[in-house]
């Protein structure tokens, strides 16, 4: 997290005092940093210098307006996996024809829509769905472009729910059936086959399953080209792991013990490593990062509301909840949690949790953490991806407002929501 540093024990982002924003616009507080968005994009984008390529933004992964903008201007395309994300994205200014379309349950009204758009392709996952989207393509008189999306039966090793490469995953078509998909999928009329997909999860931390994935992709290309189905452009999907754990060092902040084994490769190192695999295929290459452009562009702000202490256990408990950051209830998901500022002062091991009314409303349990006080401000870091997308108004609680910073100029770029909203 390059851009969220402590300068005279002060956290700051760029050359803003954290405090001083979250003093001014409250919390819970989403907070980004454009310059950190602009370096993780364009390490990614960078490494693949001199190749025809798009690298497409995954939207699910986090949706504002402004931050999708800037993205757009940088030259980025779009990944959606609904017809609202399609239109967020056109809505921010990214071409149609950098937009791919995925998702396992399309609805007719969503293929409808971005067929009018003109997206560059659909990944469709099923030979059911090649029906529906040919017979759509046809009453509307045009063709849809697609690719396949391949199911190539890979461990990424993460967390089953992110999981989406192996046989047991409800995404893509099995790669045993992959050649009859591809032939059936090129004999209907109203279809463009123009490429391959495949996504094997998210937050995959090791180079070698990706490796694994290129070079089966290639291996299906060549089987496709020698039957004369020509495959223009590759979709590898994305899933680039991000370290969350020690996100930020600083020598008055505890240390969690991870063995290197919980640290993610620099960007450009997962291009690198499947570049070579790719490029042999002779196709244009397409990828769809989400969390490692957007995740430790964002922290979400919180302040210490009580202490409480049951003889068993100790808790922090902080004005955002569950509803603000639904990661580690929904999969325990790791988040370094930090004080604005730093000193000398005692740890305590305590579960830092939520007001929401579920003992899953927690972001840390048994966690080391310095000694806090109420009122004082704890920043959760590497949140911008999977944060603000997945809050809700669950036990009518209001969407934190979400903060921009450019150096030391800070705006509002979504408002906080108000009781009119719920």
């Amino acid at each position: 997290m390059t851009h969220f540093h402590y300068k005279e024990n002060i956290l700051h982002c760029e050359d803003s005092p954290v405090q001083e924003i979250a003093e001014e616009f409250g919390t819970p507080l989403y907070l980004y940093s454009k310059q950190q968005l602009l370096d993780n994009f364009r390490s990614i984008d960078g490494a693949f210098a001199g190749i025809d390529h798009v690298t497409c933004y995954a939207l699910k992964a986090n949706s504002n307006h402004s931050l999708l903008k800037l993205l757009a201007e940088e030259g980025a395309g779009a990944d959606a996996v609904s017809s609202g994300e399609i239109h967020l994205a056109l809505k921010a200014g990214f071409d149609p024809t950098k937009i791919t379309f995925a998702g396992v349950g399309k609805r007719d009204d969503e293929i409808e829509y971005a067929l009018k758009k003109n997206i560059f392709s659909f990944n469709v996952e099923s030979q059911q769905e090649l029906d529906v989207l040919n017979a759509i393509a046809g009453r509307l008189g045009t063709k849809a472009r697609i690719a396949l999306r391949i199911n190539p039966d890979i461990d990424a090793s993460t967390h089953p729910y992110i999981s989406t490469g192996l046989k047991t995953n409800k995404f893509g078509i099995d790669i045993s059936y992959a050649m009859i998909a591809f032939k059936y999928a090129s004999s209907l009329p109203n279809l463009q086959v123009d490429g391959i997909h495949t996504h094997i999860g998210s937050q995959i931390l090791k180079l070698e399953p990706f490796m694994q994935t290129a070079q089966t992709v290639v291996n299906l290309v060549k089987e496709l080209k020698s039957i004369g189905i020509d495959i223009h452009h590759i979709d590898f999907g994305g899933g680039f792991g991000v370290t969350y754990k020690n996100a930020i060092k600083h020598p008055l902040l505890p240390v969690e013990e991870t063995n290197g084994a919980e640290e993610a490769p620099a960007n450009d190192i997962f291009i690198s490593s499947v570049l070579p695999i790719l490029k042999t295929a002779g196709c244009k290459l397409v990828i769809e990062p989400g969390r490692s452009i957007i995740a430790n562009t964002g922290i979400l702000v919180t302040k210490v509301l009580y202490m409480k202490d049951n003889g068993v256990k100790k808790f922090v408990i902080v004005d955002a909840g569950m509803n603000d950051l639904l990661r580690p209830s929904l999969y325990n998901a790791y988040h370094q949690i930090v004080p604005l500022t730093v000193q000398q002062r005692e740890s305590d091991t305590v579960d830092v949790v939520g007001p929401v009314c579920e003992t899953g409303d927690f972001f840390a349990r048994d966690r080391e953490l310095p000694t806090v006080e109420r009122g004082e401000y704890l920043a959760v870091l590497t949140a911008g991806a999977y944060g603000i997308v997945n809050a809700s108004h669950y036990n009518a609680r209001l969407r934190p407002a979400e903060v921009l910073v450019n150096g030391v100029k800070v705006r509002v770029i979504r408002e906080r929501e108000t009781f009119d909203d719920l």
